[in-house]
């Protein structure tokens, strides 16, 4: 019996988030459908984080145990051929029979992605946030630098089990601008429920001046409370999960396509 970690990818477009939940369309539910038909006994798999409906990912890590008596590549290749269109394994690993996805990990990043035109575009719509007029992206990386550092972020999500800790740590906040497109990249040692979905919403509402460069600080600060609002789910990728080294080393994202947030 070996223990194994891949990495997932999936469009969460028609999936009804991560987690299973009863008899929806889950990622979990179809991923765990798959292995049972290959002779996964286990109750349940492992995994980094739940991601919202609707949101995407090219990182999810997702750990197991099963009895294969082929080659590691096979394995991938078995899972792939019952996997759904919207899903895929693109990178499978052994590991220790103590690595937790979710518990061992060092971090998370994910990519928020917005595009800018005067009208909506179709091709665009399921993966990114459609917003115009232009928004200014050196406003919005002024406001992103408020996210910076270990905060009690209460004002910006809540915690999945009632009196945990809202306190979590961001150690990279960043806008770029990619032609018309905008792509915003936050990591953090974890993310409290719809934290960066509303992270986004707010950071936007700074560059549209609907709350003040202040307001936010002292939101983070002081966990002043601001308006309410969510960005879309459908413009949020999970990208990377990353490891401290000597547990388990930082997966590589350059040759694979690869806590909701």
């Amino acid at each position: 019996m070996a223990r194994y970690q891949l990495r997932l990818a999936y469009d969460g477009t028609d999936f009804f988030g991560f987690q299973r939940q009863g008899n929806t369309r889950t990622v979990q539910s179809v991923f765990e459908s798959v292995l049972r038909d290959l002779g996964w006994e286990e109750e349940s798999i492992l995994f980094a984080g739940r991601t919202d409906t609707g949101v995407h990912a090219l990182g999810q890590v997702v750990v197991f145990s099963l009895d294969w008596r082929h080659a590691d590549e096979l394995l991938v290749r078995a899972i792939n051929a019952k996997m759904p269109m919207d899903a895929a394994v693109r990178n499978l690993t052994r590991v220790e029979a103590d690595f937790h996805p979710r518990y061992d990990a060092s971090s998370r990043r994910y990519v928020y992605h917005i595009y800018q035109t005067p009208e909506r575009d179709p091709m665009q719509d399921h993966y990114a946030w459609h917003i115009w007029p232009k928004l200014d992206v050196d406003l919005l990386n002024e406001a992103a630098k408020a996210m910076l550092g270990k905060h009690d972020f209460s004002a910006f999500g809540r915690p999945m089990k009632p009196g945990a800790s809202t306190v979590r740590e961001i150690f990279h906040s960043q806008w770029q601008q990619k032609g018309e497109r905008l792509e915003y990249e936050i990591e953090g040692n974890a993310f409290l429920y719809h934290m960066v979905r509303r992270t986004v919403y707010l950071l936007v509402s700074c560059a549209k001046e609907k709350i003040s460069l202040q307001a936010l600080h002292d939101s983070v600060n002081q966990c002043t409370p601001l308006r309410s609002g969510l960005a879309p789910a459908k413009g949020l990728v999970l990208t990377d999960v990353t490891y401290p080294l000597g547990k388990q080393e930082q997966i590589d994202n350059s040759e694979i396509l690869d806590d909701i947030a």
